[in-house]
């Protein structure tokens, strides 16, 4: 049981069940530890130890464990980076247009399909005590939400570039850099310009 425990605690209190597998341990004891509640399934071959720390943005960690190349981005990455008000009720990430999402049990999310030059732009990996987040850095966030403002709601993504701007940390070559890259400066500019007026 020990030794089960440790690789789950190798990785964050996550494990695959191939990786399991490879290690020794029996189905039969999976199953058992599963019963006992020790272990939960978060989706097909992928399992967590119960009692590991709930932390804020706990679903974004699963969802990550689940799927490597899935990326929190748009209201969910405005939300983590406290730059709304407004909290969704899924976790929007994003994958590129040629791969397809796991199934996951729980959180919900809603998935969108970025080009290859528009997924790859910005991401970051965040450490945590229970994991890693990958998400899209601010500046790239916003940018995304003025480009899905019409799916979003045009006021998400202002008050997004609103609370960036009145930030002390605000960086706006860093954000047209973005914006070039997704090809929405003209439409950013005119908002950033408004807020930065003297």
């Amino acid at each position: 049981m020990n030794k089960v425990i440790k690789i789950f605690k190798k990785h964050y209190g996550y494990a695959y069940l191939k990786d399991l597998k490879n290690q020794g341990v029996h189905t039969d004891t999976i199953r058992k530890i599963r019963i006992d509640g020790i272990i939960e399934r978060v989706k097909p071959g992928l399992y967590k130890l119960t009692d590991i720390p709930v932390i804020s943005y706990q679903g974004m960690i699963d969802i990550c464990m689940s799927m490597p190349q899935a990326v929190v981005c748009l209201h969910s990455a405005l939300s983590y980076y406290e730059l709304t008000t407004t909290v969704p009720s899924l976790i929007m990430i994003s994958l590129r247009r040629d791969q397809k999402p796991s199934k996951i049990k729980y959180p919900p999310i809603k998935v969108f399909y970025f080009s290859y030059k528009n997924y790859e732009d910005g991401i970051e990996e965040i450490e945590t005590k229970s994991g890693q987040i990958k998400i899209y850095n601010i500046e790239k966030t916003i940018v995304d939400c003025f480009r899905y403002r019409k799916k979003l709601g045009e006021d998400i993504a202002i008050e997004g570039l609103k609370n960036y701007i009145s930030g002390d940390k605000y960086n706006l070559n860093k954000l047209y850099k973005h914006a070039k890259i997704g090809k929405m400066t003209k439409i950013i500019r005119p908002y950033v310009e408004s807020m930065t007026a003297i």
